[in-house]
């Protein structure tokens, strides 16, 4: 992995793993963190049980993907804690009927209570790192087609140490006149004035303009007030874990 930009990098790679058939047999992830401007790392990607024959050659792989977001905006590695006390991440979230939705979830691993009121702060990132205009930012999901309820205002959240609040992004990908729209990546701030946190939920906003931001609320569903990543937004939802970021 060569950094050819002017700044640290941290890149997610992600894999797919064949069989000696080329069939799929399992998709796989690695983070090569904190790469210097100009520099080279490299590793040796280990088949981590797949293939099932426990042979891993170059002509079994295939690299789905490449995200790279600033160091210092890079997702934390699970189980640490950022200096903030405080561990934002968004999940791979769920999509039905044209209907998207990413879960935003915010740890406090600290070790001091942590308050917060109303929406997390979200600006829209394209692949060169550069803003994404053009695309309304709604407080709230009433407005976008079957994403549900939010459940009434914002209200005050405290999170004592080792509890989570959810939030969400929805949107749908509807295409109709126009260019369509994909975001790869999104900076997400707890609230005005926290430290960004560059996430890579890949946004396929379609024609529709609009993306819905779901205010804060304590998230219930999280085992042992754990961090919740399993969910996608909608409280009490389940869903796939995803990348997590640090704040």
């Amino acid at each position: 992995m060569t950094n050819q930009e002017a700044e640290p990098l941290t890149y997610t790679i992600r894999f797919s793993l064949r069989d000696d058939r080329g069939r799929a047999m399992s998709n796989t992830e690695e983070t090569v963190a904190s790469v210097g401007a100009g520099k080279t790392v490299r590793r040796t990607l280990e088949p981590g049980g797949y293939p099932a024959d426990g042979m891993l050659d170059a002509g079994r792989v295939r690299i789905l993907g490449v995200d790279r977001v600033p160091s210092d905006e890079a997702p934390a590695p699970v189980g640490s804690c950022p200096a903030s006390g405080l561990r934002l991440t968004a999940d791979q979230g769920d999509a039905a009927m044209g209907l998207r939705v990413v879960g935003l979830h915010l740890e406090n691993c600290g070790s001091r209570a942590y308050a917060l009121e109303g929406y997390p702060v979200v600006q829209l990132i394209d692949a060169e790192h550069r803003p994404v205009d053009g695309v309304e930012i709604l407080r709230g999901t009433d407005g976008i087609p079957m994403a549900g309820g939010d459940g009434g205002p914002p209200r005050p959240v405290t999170l004592r140490p080792g509890e989570s609040a959810v939030s969400g992004l929805a949107w749908r990908n509807t295409t109709e006149f126009g260019e369509a729209v994909n975001v790869p990546y999104v900076r997400v701030r707890a609230e005005a004035g926290s430290a960004p946190v560059m996430v890579a939920p890949h946004l396929d906003l379609g024609t529709t303009g609009e993306l819905g931001v779901r205010a804060w609320q304590k998230d219930e569903t999280a085992p042992d007030g754990g961090t919740g990543e399993s969910g996608s937004g909608r409280p009490g939802a389940q869903g796939p874990y995803g990348r997590p970021s640090s704040s």
